[in-house]
């Protein structure tokens, strides 16, 4: 015994005397985690499943259109996945894709989401529909189907929200509540998965570069299209205008470092407020105050100013720890 125990331990140490590769010696197959991201096609969610791929992650991105998926295809550590989330067979047939590949899944970002909608007495129902469509019944949808690998894993789930969900603006009802919504689908989510080790975010940005306005002028320009209308010239500048600004916001590299953060630090946060300047993240905390004052207003149960300062004390002691 004690000879054959010598014997390996010699033609070890020839191996790697001689260079064999370490790839020729048997070691265990160490797989990539693979994350699924929602409308990656523009925007934050194309920007993160840049930054999961160049990381080593592995990527499996949504999109709707066969430019887009191709795009994605050609990046390194990416896996396009033909994804509307608004349509289950879809939505299945992803499912299906990840566990025939058998590469898990080890993290659910929803970030796939319109913005539309208007002032409540002018717009069309079926416009403020179609923003919960895709911003809240698919978020649902795809976090109902997804779940169970996420489990599985252990792994982490996260929605791209807005700071739209607690700052509201008149004609912005369809996307701020789909937001808000999102606000309270993460808490619920949260509690239900602590037990089963599957941590859950939201990260919160401002405004960044992305294509969601765009895309918002582009709908309703194929609705005109639609019904016989023509695309005016006013109707034209309107889109350039649209263009203009949002191509001149921050590109999302803050929003991914916050995904990132979220999806694999080993003391992620609930809520990932991530605003390019001061002043939005004042505005989103000042609105945040308002709101508790107002909580506090009406009651025989309210609390003194002294009463309120202690038990933000008391919170930001324990959010520290």
């Amino acid at each position: 015994m004690i000879r054959v125990q010598h014997f390996i331990n010699f033609l070890v140490t020839t191996l790697l005397l001689i260079g064999v590769p370490t790839h020729a010696i048997s070691q265990p197959e160490i797989k990539m985690k693979s994350v699924l991201v929602t409308g990656a096609s523009t925007g934050i969610g194309r920007n993160l499943a840049e930054t999961l791929a160049s990381s080593g992650y592995h990527v499996y991105a949504g999109a709707r259109k066969d430019k887009d998926l191709s795009a994605l295809n050609a990046i390194n550590n990416i896996t396009a996945v033909k994804l509307d989330v608004t349509k289950q067979d879809e939505i299945d047939a992803v499912l299906a894709l990840i566990r025939d590949n058998d590469t898990g899944l080890y993290a659910l970002v929803n970030n796939a989401g319109i913005g539309n909608g208007g002032a409540i007495s002018q717009t069309p129902i079926e416009e403020h529909n179609m923003v919960y469509r895709v911003n809240v019944e698919g978020v649902y949808r795809v976090t109902k189907a997804f779940s169970p690998l996420i489990i599985e894993s252990k792994g982490r789930i996260s929605t791209t929200g807005s700071i739209a969900g607690t700052i509201t603006r008149a004609g912005g009802s369809a996307y701020s509540g789909s937001k808000h919504w999102i606000e309270a689908f993460t808490d619920a989510l949260a509690l239900e998965m602590a037990s089963l080790d599957v941590m859950v975010s939201v990260i919160e940005p401002g405004n960044y570069q992305s294509h969601i306005r765009r895309s918002s002028v582009l709908r309703s320009f194929a609705k005109v299209e639609a019904t016989g209308g023509e695309i005016t010239p006013d109707m034209q500048k309107m889109f350039s205008d649209t263009a203009a600004r949002e191509l001149s916001y921050k590109k999302p590299d803050e929003v991914s470092a916050a995904f990132m953060h979220a999806l694999f630090d080993d003391k992620p946060l609930r809520r990932y407020v991530v605003t390019p300047n001061q002043q939005e993240q004042a505005l989103t905390i000042n609105t945040k105050i308002r709101q508790l004052v107002e909580l506090n207003q009406w009651g025989p149960h309210s609390y003194t100013r002294d009463q309120l300062i202690e038990m933000l004390d008391k919170t930001i002691a324990k959010t520290a720890k």
